[in-house]
Order: C-alpha cells, then sequence, then structure tokens
C-alpha cells in the first residue's frame, strides 16, 4: 500500500506543480498583452505597468477570457485602434509561447 500511497502522492505534488505553473503562464500572457495594448494606445513607463496589472486582473474571474478581450478591445477602440476579437486572441496565442518560455527559464 505505502507504494500505491508514494504514487497518488506524487501524482498530486506533479498536478499542483502544473497548475500552477499553467497559472504564471497565463499571467504572464495576460501582462504581455496589456504591455502590447499600452505600447498601441500610447502608455509607457509606470502607466503600462499599471494598465499591465489591470489586463491580468480582467482575465482572472474569467476562464474563456471574454472580459479581457472586451477591454483590451475597447480600450483599442476609444484610441481609434480596431482589432476584431480573433486578431486579438491570435496575439494571446503568439504571447502563450513567449510568456511558457519566460516562465521556465525562471524556473
Amino acid at each position: 500500500m505505502s507504494a500505491f500511497e508514494d504514487r497518488e502522492k506524487a501524482f498530486e505534488a506533479k498536478f499542483q506543480l502544473d497548475e500552477e505553473t499553467a497559472f504564471k503562464v497565463n499571467a504572464r500572457r495576460d501582462k504581455l498583452l496589456g504591455l502590447w495594448v499600452a505600447e498601441q494606445i500610447g502608455l509607457t513607463g509606470q502607466q503600462a505597468q499599471v494598465y499591465a496589472r489591470s489586463v491580468v486582473y480582467s482575465d482572472l474571474a474569467d476562464s474563456h477570457h471574454d472580459s479581457m478581450i472586451a477591454k483590451v478591445k475597447g480600450d483599442l477602440e476609444r484610441a481609434g485602434i480596431h482589432k476584431t476579437d480573433k486578431e486579438l486572441r491570435a496575439r494571446m496565442d503568439a504571447l502563450l509561447a513567449a510568456a511558457r518560455e519566460e516562465v521556465v527559464a525562471e524556473g
């Protein structure tokens, strides 16, 4: 029974680590998206960082990213920049790969 329990604990630990890593990767992707949007609408420095954080927070409650997409799309449109949901989701996909590399590199 001990070997089974050890295997179960190892599985649970790996699952927890995988979930934590996925959360970090998604949050990093959201931050990168926020920084990209900030650049598009002319925010720099601390304003860009604050904006990026607001993008991360907008995605925390919505697993489908609809709230975040609506937020950045609206912010872009107010700046006269028109992007479709599809374009924004494609940008998110590209940033996901970069976010994953950054998080993995940080260890």
